[in-house]
C-alpha cells in the first residue's frame, strides 16, 4: 500500500463513510429493519424524520376512477406504516420533550390519536368521564400522554416566539403552509375547548399510587400479531415498559403547573396552584434518579417557575433567598432595600452571575416607577443605570443610551459614585489584563463624553485613570481636556434632566446610529430603528456603507413596502453575514433566526433565502471546526439539510451560488460521493457550476483506483478543468497589414474563472479528492510544458488524456501557478503526504530550484519510512526520484553526496560516483559521508584517489 493510500485509509478509518439513507419503503418491506436502523449510532433518517415520513405515506388520499380525491384507505399498507411510527415513538419512551421538538402539532396529533386506538381507548367516550384505576396500565397511560400532550400544546403555543418545523402537511411553499396553520390553529382551538376535561383527567391520576405501563416495541409487536392475546397480557401487565407512580407524579405535576402558571395571566390567584404543583415536582425529582431516561423534566425551566411563582405569590423562604443571588434580588425589591439592591449589583459585577437581562430587567422596572411619579427612586436609577454600564464595559459590550443621556449632565455624586464602581467591579485577587484594558477603554469613554471639564479632570486624577491607562493615552486625553477648558461655552442652556427626555427623543439620531452600528443583539437593533424611524422617515440601512447584502437579493428585501420592515431585514442580514466572515457563528445564528422569524410571516421568498442562508451558515460553521482538527462527522440532519438544498426545485427564488459551491464542497469533504454522483437534479448541474464540478469530481474519484473504469468520467473532469485554463484568441491586424494574435487571460469559454475556481478547490480536504485535481494539473502541466525529460510526476496519473486537441488555446502559466497553489495548499492541511511531497519536489526541480527539490525530496523519505528507520519503499523512490535526488546534490556541489545516492540505484552507477568523487571543490562534508558508503568498488575508488593525491588521513578513513 502508497503511504497516500495509507493516508486516506487514516482518514477514513477516523471517519467512515456514511451508508446510503433508508428510505421508507424498505421498513415497509423489511419490518425487522426498523428496530435494527434505530439502535444505530445516528441513524439516517432519525427517529422523528421516520415517524414524519410514516405518517405522511400513511395519510396519503387516494384518487379513485372517476379522479375523485378519496380519504386515506384502511388497508393492511397503511395500518402496518402508522404501526411503525408507534413503534419509532416508542423507541423514544414517548418522550414528549424530543417529540415536541421534531414533530409539528398535526403530526404529533395523528401519531397520539392513533396511539389511543391502539392502546383500546374506549372510542366516543370523553376522558373526564374514564375510570383510569379500572383500565388496564397501558391504556390509562396512553390517555394520559394525550391529556399532558394537549396542556403542554397549549402553553408553548403562548409563548411569542415559536419556530415552525417541518411535517408532512408541508408540501409544498405557501399554499400548503397556509393549509398547516390552519390546521394547527384548528387543532389549538379543540384543545384549549377541552383543556378543563385534560387538567381533570391529570389531577385525577395523582390519586393513583400504582405503577403504569407503557407501549413498547415488543408489546406493539404483540398487538400486531394477535390484539385479543396482546390486551391481555397487557392488562396482567407482563408486557410494556413500567413507569413508577412518582415518575409518573413528578411528570404530571410539571406539567400542570406549567398549564396553571400560563393561566396566571388572566387570574392571578392561580400562580398559588402553579406553585404547589412546581413544589410537589420539585420534591418528586429530589427522590428520583435525575438520570433516569423516563424523567424528561426540564430541571431549568422548573427552577425558572418555582422562582417566578414565589415572586408572582410574594412569599419566599427566607433561608433559600440566601443562597439565591435571583432570591436576595427579589427580597430587596418587596422590602424595597434599594442600598442593598446596589450593593448586590456591585458585587454581581465581580462574579458575573447574574445574566445582563435580568439587571436591566430591575433597572427598567425602577424607571417604570420613578416615570409614574415617585421621585425619590431617582438616585437609585442613576446608580444602577451606573453599575450596569460597567458590567457591560467588562463584559465587552456596547453601552446604553441610558447611560449616554446620564453623561450629558450628571452631578458629582454621579461621578463619584461611578468611579467607587469601577475600582470595586475589578477583583484586586484575579483581575486579568483583558479586564483592566476593557475598564481603561471605559474611563477613556467618560473622559471623552463628559461636557463639564471639572468632571473630567475628577475623572483624570483618579488612581484608576492613573493605573490602567498608557501614558499616551493619558496625554492625549490631558491635553483634549485642557483644550476643552478654554473653549468651554459659559452661556451654553443647560441641558433637561435626564429623565425628562421623552423615550424617542432620549438621544440625537448620530447616537442612536452609532448604537445601531456597534449592536448586534436583535431585540436592541429592532428598538433602535424603531427609535430612529418616530425620528426620520428615511432609509436607515444606509447608515454603514459597509453594510452589504449579496446582489442576489438586494431587489428582495428592497421591494419590502414597510419601511421598518425593509431597515430590519437588510441589517439583520448584512450583520449576520459579517459575523460569519469574521467565524462569530453564534451572533450569525442568532441574527439569522431573528430574521428567518421575522420574514416567515410576509415572505415564503424571503424564508427560503434565510434558510439558504442559515444552511450555508451551519456548513462553514462544521467545516470551519474541521478545519480547526474535529474531524467529527456532521450530524445527520445538516447532511440531509445539504442534500435538501441540492434537490430543491422552487422557481424565481434568488439562488447565490455560493450556497451550492459550499454544498459540493460539503459533500465531497465527507465523502457523499454516491449521492452527488446519482442523486443531485440534472437542472440543477446545469444551473450551477459548482454542482456541475462536484458531480465530475465525485464521479472519478468514486471509479479509482481503475485507469480503465473511470477514464469516461475523467475524461468529461479533464474537458471541464481544460476549457477553464484555456485562454480566448483573437485576431488583430496591424498598421502594417498583419494580422496578430492576442489572448485575453480569462476565457469566458470555461464554467468558471479560473480564480473561482482555485478558490473552490482551496476549500476541499479529503486526500482523494485533491489527489486526483493535483494528478490531473500534473498532467496538464506535462502537456503544455512539453519536456520529456522534466516531468512532474503523481497518483492516478494514468487515467487522465495524454494529449490535447488544442494546444495553443492553453494558458501556460496559468496552469502552472495552479498547479503550484494546489500543491502548496494541500501540504498546508497535510505535510506528511508522500504523494503530495514528491509532486512538490518534481515542481522545485523542473524550475531549476534544487536546493528545495532536494528538502521535499527527502521529506517524502523521511515520511514513508519513519525517519529512516525503515527502508523507504522502492515506489517512492524510483530510480527516477534518485537520479533527480543526484542530478540536485551535483548542480548543489555537494560531490559525496553523489556518490552516496549512486549506491541506491538499482544499478549502481559507478561513473556518476567517480565523476563526483574527483571534484575537490565540494560543498558537504566529504569525508565524514564515508561512513555511508558501502559499495566495495566506489570506496576503493576513493582509496586510490586520495593515495594519488598524497592525502593519507582520507585514504585511512575510506580504508578503515
Amino acid at each position: 500500500m502508497s503511504a497516500e493510500a495509507a493516508d486516506r485509509e487514516a482518514v477514513s478509518g477516523s471517519r467512515p463513510c456514511t451508508p446510503p439513507q433508508a428510505s421508507w419503503f424498505e421498513f415497509l418491506l423489511d419490518p425487522s429493519l426498523l428496530e435494527q436502523h434505530l439502535r444505530g449510532l445516528h441513524p439516517d433518517p432519525s427517529p422523528v424524520q421516520l415517524i414524519v415520513q410514516f405518517l405522511e405515506q400513511a395519510s396519503k388520499p387516494s384518487v379513485n376512477e372517476q379522479n375523485q380525491v378519496q380519504p386515506p384507505a384502511d388497508n393492511r399498507r397503511n395500518r402496518t406504516l402508522k404501526l411503525m411510527a408507534l413503534k419509532v415513538a416508542a423507541h423514544l419512551t414517548w418522550d414528549l420533550n424530543l417529540l415536541e421538538k421534531g414533530l409539528t402539532i398535526p403530526v404529533l396529533n395523528m401519531l397520539l390519536n392513533e396511539f389511543l386506538c391502539v392502546s383500546r381507548v374506549p372510542p366516543g367516550v370523553k376522558h373526564v368521564d374514564l375510570d383510569l384505576s379500572t383500565l388496564p396500565p397501558t391504556t390509562a397511560m396512553a390517555v394520559l400522554i394525550y391529556n399532558r400532550w394537549a396542556i403542554r400544546t397549549i402553553v408553548l403555543s403562548s409563548f411569542p416566539e415559536k419556530q415552525t418545523k417541518p411535517g408532512p402537511h408541508q408540501l409544498n411553499m405557501m399554499s400548503l403552509v397556509q393549509q398547516e396553520k390552519e390546521l394547527t390553529e384548528n387543532i389549538l382551538s379543540v384543545l384549549r375547548e377541552q383543556a378543563t376535561d385534560s387538567i381533570t383527567v391529570l389531577e385525577g391520576a395523582l390519586n393513583i399510587k400504582k405503577d403504569f405501563y407503557i407501549h413498547t416495541l415488543r408489546s406493539l409487536d404483540l398487538l400486531a400479531a394477535d390484539p385479543s392475546t396482546a390486551n391481555g397480557e397487557t392488562e396482567s401487565s407482563t408486557a410494556g415498559l413500567r413507569i413508577s407512580a412518582d415518575h409518573l407524579h413528578c411528570q404530571v405535576h410539571y406539567d400542570l403547573g406549567g398549564i396553571y402558571f400560563q393561566q396566571g395571566c388572566s387570574d392571578p390567584s392561580v400562580y398559588e396552584k402553579a406553585k404547589e404543583h412546581f413544589r410537589k415536582a420539585r420534591e418528586l425529582l429530589t427522590k428520583l434518579d435525575s438520570s433516569a431516561s423516563l424523567c424528561c423534566v426540564d430541571e431549568q425551566r422548573l427552577a425558572g417557575y418555582w422562582s417566578a411563582c414565589k415572586t408572582l405569590t410574594e412569599t419566599s423562604d427566607p433561608g433559600e433567598s440566601q443562597h439565591t443571588p435571583y432570591g436576595q434580588i427579589s427580597c430587596f425589591m418587596r422590602n424595597h432595600d434599594y442600598g442593598a439592591l446596589i450593593e448586590a449589583f456591585i458585587r454581581d459585577n465581580v462574579t458575573l452571575s447574574l445574566p445582563h437581562s435580568f439587571r436591566h430587567s430591575i433597572q427598567l422596572e425602577l424607571l417604570h416607577k420613578l416615570q409614574q411619579g415617585d421621585r425619590a427612586l431617582e438616585e437609585v436609577c442613576h446608580k444602577l443605570c451606573v453599575c450596569n454600564a460597567v458590567r457591560d464595559a467588562l463584559e465587552g459590550g456596547v453601552l446604553g443610551v441610558s447611560f449616554h443621556q446620564l453623561l450629558i449632565k450628571p452631578s458629582k455624586n454621579t461621578i463619584s459614585f461611578l468611579l467607587e464602581v469601577c475600582t470595586r467591579s475589578l477583583d484586586k485577587e484575579h483581575r486579568s489584563e483583558t479586564s483592566k484594558r476593557k475598564m481603561a477603554i471605559f474611563i477613556k469613554t467618560v473622559c471623552n463624553r463628559l461636557e463639564d471639564v471639572s468632571l473630567a479632570f475628577m475623572v483624570s486624577s483618579h488612581k484608576l485613570f492613573m493605573e490602567l491607562l498608557q501614558d499616551e493615552e493619558k496625554k492625549i486625553l490631558m491635553e483634549q481636556m485642557r483644550k476643552s477648558s478654554a473653549t468651554v461655552n459659559l452661556s451654553a442652556k443647560p441641558l433637561p434632566s435626564f429623565y425628562d427626555i421623552p423615550a424617542s427623543t432620549s438621544v440625537n439620531i448620530s447616537q442612536l446610529e452609532q448604537q445601531l452600528i456597534l449592536s448586534l443583539d436583535p431585540r436592541h437593533i429592532r428598538q433602535i430603528l424603531i427609535e430612529l424611524h418616530g425620528m426620520a422617515e428615511r432609509p436607515f440601512w444606509r447608515v454603514n456603507s459597509k453594510w452589504e447584502v449579496p446582489v442576489d437579493y438586494v431587489n428582495v428585501i428592497l421591494a419590502i413596502k414597510d419601511n421598518l420592515t425593509r431597515d430590519l431585514v437588510y441589517i439583520l442580514m448584512a450583520k449576520g453575514l459579517h459575523c460569519i466572515s469574521i467565524k462569530d457563528f453564534a451572533h450569525a445564528r442568532q441574527l439569522f433566526t431573528a430574521c428567518l422569524e421575522l420574514v416567515t410571516e410576509f415572505s415564503p421568498k424571503l424564508r427560503q433565502v434565510m434558510l439558504n442562508e442559515l444552511l450555508l451558515m451551519e456548513v462553514r460553521g462544521h467545516e470551519a471546526g474541521a478545519a480547526e482538527g474535529n474531524m467529527e462527522r456532521p450530524p445527520p440532519d445538516l447532511v440531509s439539510r445539504v442534500r435538501g438544498y441540492l434537490e430543491m426545485r422552487i422557481h424565481d427564488l434568488p439562488l447565490r451560488q455560493i450556497v451550492g459551491e459550499e454544498c459540493v464542497v460539503f459533500m465531497l469533504n465527507w465523502r457523499e460521493n454516491e449521492y452527488l454522483t446519482l442523486q443531485v437534479p440534472q437542472s440543477l448541474v446545469n444551473s450551477n457550476p459548482y454542482i456541475k464540478l462536484g458531480q465530475l469530481i465525485a464521479s472519478t474519484c468514486k471509479e479509482l483506483p481503475g485507469p480503465k473504469e473511470s477514464r469516461r468520467t475523467a475524461k468529461e473532469l479533464w474537458e471541464v478543468v481544460v476549457q477553464i485554463c484555456s485562454v480566448s484568441s483573437q485576431h488583430k491586424r496591424s498598421s502594417d497589414g498583419r494580422v496578430s494574435l492576442l489572448k485575453q487571460r480569462e476565457s469566458s469559454m470555461g464554467i468558471l474563472p479560473r480564480s473561482k475556481f482555485m478558490t473552490f478547490m482551496k476549500k476541499l480536504r479529503e486526500p482523494l479528492v485533491l489527489t486526483t485535481l493535483i494528478s490531473l494539473f500534473v498532467r496538464l502541466h506535462n502537456i503544455v510544458r512539453d519536456d520529456i525529460v522534466n516531468e512532474v510526476t503523481a497518483e492516478h496519473i494514468s487515467i487522465w488524456p495524454s494529449s490535447l486537441a488544442n494546444l495553443q488555446s492553453v494558458d501556460v502559466e496559468a496552469v502552472v501557478v495552479t498547479l503550484k497553489e494546489l500543491v502548496n495548499y494541500a501540504l498546508s492541511l497535510n505535510p506528511n503526504n508522500q504523494s503530495w511531497l514528491c509532486t512538490q519536489a518534481d515542481i522545485y526541480f523542473v524550475t531549476n530550484q534544487y536546493s528545495a527539490a532536494m528538502h521535499y525530496y527527502l521529506q517524502a523519505g523521511t515520511v514513508c519510512s519513519d525517519y529512516f528507520t525503515k527502508p523507504v519503499p522502492p515506489d517512492v523512490y524510483t530510480d527516477q526520484v534518485l537520479k533527480r535526488m543526484i542530478k540536485c546534490c551535483s548542480l548543489l556541489n555537494c560531490h559525496t553526496q553523489v556518490a552516496v545516492l549512486c549506491q541506491f540505484l538499482r544499478e549502481v552507477d559507478y561513473m556518476t560516483a567517480f565523476k563526483a568523487l574527483q571534484e575537490q571543490n565540494s560543498h558537504d562534508s566529504m569525508d565524514s559521508f564515508y561512513d555511508y558508503i558501502w559499495d566495495v568498488t566506489i570506496l576503493e575508488y576513493l582509496t586510490y584517489i586520495h593515495h594519488k593525491r598524497g592525502e593519507s588521513d582520507k585514504r585511512q578513513v575510506a580504508v578503515s
